[in-house]
């Protein structure tokens, strides 16, 4: 019985671990080690260890454009927190307090999440085109044309607008998981509630986002990780150099330049690329961890 049990567990899972092998434990195991070696252009030269580290935070042009580069990052996880995320916060409890929270207009908000990033870039480059897009032409036919601009040729604008574009793509997500977290809070909690005299704004306050801990948790730890893996958008929308002038520049754009080289520096080093990605994935996994650590133990408060 224990033989046949674990000839099963072999055919199951044999088939998933080879793959996740394959694709995931080997890449990062080969950026590691390529991160360790002298390898600009074709050929890889000689193992030196650190050093690629120490030339990424020391040395001209990788340590401006790391420090740009994170803080673009950042600025990017925390805006995404003010706007998509309380914003769908906001829409899950409209859609879970009131009666038009039907399927349809579930599926509507939820709608932008299944378009491809792809559509979605070259359709909002579109819209924000300055000579004919459609953002410009409503604000004019709005009588507040002196906010027309280039919204992505400017750069005190570019970045900002690539962020709610995203927040607009990915909006619908969030939504659905606060809106389950809330139907999930017992309704005795909200009788008691109702029957002690608490009003609408009271029970919203003290019973469902209390309760909701488990899921804003798991929700800010996948806007950080999306927000320092992002990298299909601001590409799409502005190009490999993060135009103009670096304003939309991210890691992972710095990470494909630095590896892939690039036509208007020339720089090309898959060592020092490698060694972005190390750090990318040193800091991905450290905050993962420890949201993890931080959600069970709400979890097991809450049980």
């Amino acid at each position: 019985m224990r033989t046949s049990r674990r000839m099963w567990l072999v055919f199951f899972l044999g088939p998933a671990t080879v793959v996740f092998a394959a694709f995931i434990t080997y890449p990062i195991l080969s950026a590691l080690a390529f991160s360790m070696y002298a390898w600009e252009g074709i050929g890889r030269r000689g193992f030196i260890g650190l050093a690629n580290f120490a030339r990424l935070f020391a040395t001209f042009p990788y340590s401006g454009l790391l420090v740009n580069a994170f803080w673009h990052n950042v600025l990017v996880f925390v805006v995404t927190m003010l706007i998509q995320n309380v914003t769908a916060l906001g829409l899950a409890v409209l859609l879970a307090r009131s009666p038009w929270g039907t399927r349809g207009y579930r599926v509507v908000f939820f709608l932008p999440v299944m378009l491809s990033l792809v559509i979605v870039g070259f359709l909002w480059a579109l819209f924000l085109n300055p000579i004919f897009g459609l953002v410009n032409k409503f604000l004019t036919l709005a009588h507040a044309g002196a906010l027309a601009r280039p919204w992505l040729g400017d750069a005190s604008t570019s970045l900002l607008t690539l962020i709610v574009v995203n927040a607009w793509r990915w909006l619908g997500f969030p939504t659905i998981v606060f809106l389950a977290g809330i139907n999930a809070v017992p309704e005795e909690y909200v009788e008691a509630a109702r029957i002690d005299g608490a009003g609408e704004w009271d029970v919203i306050r003290r019973i469902i986002f209390p309760l909701l801990a488990p899921a804003v948790t798991i929700i800010v730890l996948l806007t950080f990780i999306g927000s320092f893996n992002w990298f299909e958008l601001p590409y799409i929308m502005q190009g490999v150099s993060g135009a103009p002038n670096r304003a939309t520049d991210v890691l992972s754009l710095l990470f494909y330049r630095t590896a892939f080289g690039e036509v208007d520096t020339g720089l090309q080093d898959i060592g020092i690329g490698s060694a972005i990605a190390v750090l990318m994935f040193a800091l991905l996994l450290t905050v993962s961890a420890v949201g993890a650590v931080l959600l069970r133990r709400r979890e097991v408060e809450l049980a």
